[in-house]
């Protein structure tokens, strides 16, 4: 069982930075990929990005590529999500989310363990 807890949520002008974190509980952080959706009210979940266990592959959204970089500290059971530039439009719940597929899962369906998620609002 992964119990996963975001924070850095907040409210931000366009152009402007955050950092999200993603803790997870347990010993077995590091044999999970992760992931980052999110959500806005009446839409479906979003892939936004992903990084294998190791930390070693990233994979992007076409939306946050070159904007978002996703990271993780396997010794801390932590993972990130630092968001530059942002857009009005990034507006979104942000949802931490583990897998047991690996080495990467891009899809909602398929994640094991979800984070309750943390609330960017990006003004204009």
């Amino acid at each position: 069982q992964v119990q996963l807890v975001e924070s850095g949520g907040g409210l931000v002008q366009a152009g402007g930075s955050l950092r999200l974190s993603c803790v997870a509980s347990g010993r077995t952080f590091s044999t999970y990929s992760m992931d980052w959706f999110r959500q806005v009210p009446g839409k479906e979940r979003e892939f936004v990005a992903a990084i294998s266990s190791s930390g070693a592959s990233t994979y992007y959204a076409d939306s946050v590529k070159g904007r978002f970089t996703i990271s993780r500290d396997n010794a801390k059971n932590t993972m990130y999500l630092q968001m530059s530039s942002l857009k009005p439009e990034d507006t979104a719940v942000y949802y931490c989310a583990a897998s047991t597929r690996l080495p990467m899962w891009f899809r909602p369906a398929g994640m094991d363990y979800w984070g309750k998620g943390t609330l960017v609002t990006v003004s204009s």
